[in-house]
């Protein structure tokens, strides 16, 4: 933190020295969530949420964001948007006004200007926002895996509901964060239909996206998208 703490100042001094300070928008976002397991019990380092890096639980995914943008967003000001890394680009763009359409692939992200300035305005979209890992990460015992949310997994957000995919036993978790932000109680078993509804927005966006599946190595074959699993 102390670093972290120096590198930022030096920054920002650097931009008060140029004259440039009030001209000059800051996004600031950690990349993951915190490191769960670095001594003390598991799972409570970053409570209230569940689980920590490398996991699709929203201890791992949800991260600590700052803007800074004088004349605009208001210090000590608040924004509830779901927002996900994709927006920083068209955000930048827009702010910078910037018209830019040459980019050769699809832009996932949307801009968050119109927010930064009204944090009370209407939600950007209601859109799925998607964490892919298709790999192995770390180390674990099949049961650590699963406890902790960590190897092969996908995860959507849309709206207040939450949908995790387990790529190795082709299951499926459903959360409403609305009231259950640490994803204590799966609601998959009680709420099929959503389970599924949900299931085929998240293997849609991951088929637009072209996002790659782990091989399975008794058949030799991908592992099925979230929406082609039997329900």
């Amino acid at each position: 933190m102390e670093g972290i703490d120096k590198s930022l100042g030096d920054i920002l001094q650097f931009l008060d020295e140029r004259g440039v300070a009030k001209n000059t928008l800051i996004i600031f976002m950690s990349d993951n969530g915190g490191l769960d397991r670095r001594g003390g019990k598991t799972n409570t380092h970053n409570r209230p949420f569940r689980s920590g890096k490398g996991s699709i639980y929203e201890g791992g995914i949800r991260e600590p964001m700052l803007v800074k943008w004088p004349g605009i967003v208001k210090p000590g000001s608040t924004n509830n948007h779901p927002v996900i890394i994709d927006d920083f680009f068209p955000t930048i763009l827009e702010a910078a006004r910037i018209k830019y359409t040459g980019a050769v692939q699809t832009i996932d992200g949307l801009s968050l200007v119109p927010t930064f300035g009204n944090p009370a305005v209407k939600p950007i979209s209601e859109r799925p926002l998607i964490f892919h890992y298709p790999n192995k990460w770390t180390q674990l015992k099949a049961e650590d895996e699963r406890a902790l949310g960590i190897n092969f997994y996908s995860a959507m957000r849309l709206g207040k509901w939450k949908l995790i995919y387990n790529m190795r036993g082709r299951s499926f978790e459903l959360y409403n964060l609305d009231n259950d932000i640490g994803e204590t109680n799966n609601l998959a078993a009680s709420q099929p239909a959503r389970v599924k509804q949900l299931a085929q927005v998240m293997g849609t966006t991951l088929k637009q996206r072209e996002a790659q599946m782990p091989v399975d190595v008794s058949s030799g074959q991908p592992v099925p998208y979230p929406d082609e699993v039997l329900f």
